[in-house]
C-alpha cells in the first residue's frame, strides 16, 4: 500500500475510535448583556432621543417614571406622599396639560416599541424610613394616577388597553435616592411588583429573587485617571466631576471619561466572566448633556458586537426564566 493510503487508512481508523463530539466547535460564551435604564422620564424630547437610540442599536431600555409628571399644575393635589401635604413634590409636576399628554403619547409608544415601563414612585421622597403601609400608599397613587391619567387632565384619546397595560406590565421599580429597607422590600411583594433596580453592587453582579422580588444592582465601575469606584449612573458622574454644579463640557472631557468608563467596565465583563451591565440615567442633561452623548456613543459601539443583547430589565428576565422563580413580569 502507498504511504499516502496508509497515512490515510491510519487516519480514518483514529477518528472511528472517537466520536464527533470530540471534534465539535467549542461551545460558544454566554450572552453579554447590557441593562440601560431611565429615571424619571420627565422630558419628551429626551424619551424621543431615546427611542431613536434604541432604533439606530436594536436596543430596548427601562424607563422608571414619577408619575407626578403626569399631573398639571392644576390636578396636583391629586397626590400626596405619605407624611407630606397634598400636592407637594421633590421634582415638580407636569407644567401643562399639554405636557402631559405629550408624555403619554410617548410612554405608549415606547410601550408599543418593546421599551419596559417601571415606577420610580411619585413625587421622588426619600423612603428610607417609611412604612410597608406608605410604600403600598405610594405604590396605589402610582397605580391610581397612571389608571386615569387620562380622565384626571382631561384628556381625549385614551388607547384601548392603556389600564391593562398599567395594571399588569408595570412590574419593575427603582426607589428614589436608591434608599430601600425591609419595609419597601415587603410592600413591593404586597403590591404585586417582580423586580427592583435600587441596589447597588462593587461590581456588575448577578440578579437573584428573594422570594418573589427579583433584585438588581448598579455597579460601581472604574472611572477617571485614578480608577476611582463610581456607581454606573449619570447623577453620580455629574456630583465627581463638577461637584453636582453644571459646567460645559466643551473639550468633551466629561463625556470622554463617561464614554471610556463605560467601555471599560464593559470589555472586562465581555472578555471575562460575561456578567450583566447595568448603566443608569436621568433624562435631565447634565453638564451640557455629556453623559447622554457617552451613553448614545457607547451603545452605538457595543449593542451591535456579536453575543451582545442591550436589553431592558423585563427582557433580561424574560430570556433568564431560571431567575424567576414564583415572579412574572408583563401582562
Amino acid at each position: 500500500m502507498p504511504v499516502a493510503s496508509r497515512v490515510c487508512a491510519a487516519a480514518l481508523s483514529t477518528c472511528a475510535l472517537f466520536p464527533a463530539a470530540a471534534f465539535a466547535e467549542p461551545p460558544a460564551p454566554p450572552t453579554q448583556y447590557v441593562i440601560i435604564s431611565f429615571d424619571g422620564a420627565q422630558h419628551v424630547e429626551q424619551w424621543q432621543r431615546s427611542r431613536e437610540l434604541a432604533k439606530r442599536t436594536g436596543a430596548t431600555f427601562t424607563y422608571f417614571l414619577s408619575c407626578v409628571y403626569l399631573l398639571s399644575p392644576e390636578h396636583k393635589h391629586d397626590y400626596k406622599a405619605p407624611g407630606e401635604k397634598p400636592g407637594k413634590s421633590n421634582v415638580g409636576f407636569a407644567t401643562s396639560k399639554e405636557e402631559v399628554a405629550a408624555r403619554l403619547e410617548q410612554i405608549w409608544l415606547a410601550r408599543s416599541e418593546g421599551h419596559d415601563i417601571g415606577s420610580h414612585a411619585c413625587g421622588h421622597f426619600d423612603g428610607s424610613n417609611w412604612s410597608r403601609t406608605d410604600w403600598n400608599a405610594e405604590f396605589k397613587s402610582f397605580r391610581t394616577i397612571l389608571d386615569n391619567a387620562y380622565s384626571i387632565n382631561g384628556i381625549d384619546g385614551e388607547p384601548d388597553g392603556w389600564r391593562h397595560f398599567v395594571d399588569t406590565e408595570i412590574r419593575g421599580f427603582r426607589a428614589p435616592y436608591l434608599s430601600t429597607g425591609k419595609a419597601l422590600y415587603e410592600a413591593l411583594a404586597d403590591s404585586g411588583y417582580a423586580y427592583d433596580a435600587s441596589g447597588i453592587s462593587r461590581g456588575p453582579g448577578q440578579p437573584a429573587a428573594e422570594g418573589s422580588i427579583i433584585r438588581f444592582a448598579l455597579p460601581q465601575i472604574p472611572e477617571g485617571p485614578r480608577s476611582k469606584p463610581v456607581i454606573a449612573m449619570d447623577y453620580n458622574m455629574f456630583v465627581r466631576h463638577s461637584g453636582g454644579f453644571e459646567r460645559d463640557d466643551k473639550d468633551a472631557t466629561f463625556e470622554n471619561r463617561a464614554y471610556d468608563a463605560f467601555q471599560k467596565a464593559f470589555l472586562a465583563e465581555y472578555m471575562g466572566k460575561h456578567t450583566p451591565l447595568e448603566l443608569g440615567f436621568h433624562f435631565t442633561l447634565m453638564n451640557g448633556g455629556a453623559y447622554w452623548r457617552a451613553l448614545e456613543r457607547f451603545a452605538e459601539d457595543v449593542c451591535g458586537k456579536p453575543g451582545v443583547a442591550c436589553v431592558s430589565y423585563r427582557d433580561y428576565i424574560a430570556r433568564n426564566p431560571q431567575l424567576a422563580g414564583t415572579a412574572k413580569v408583563g401582562g
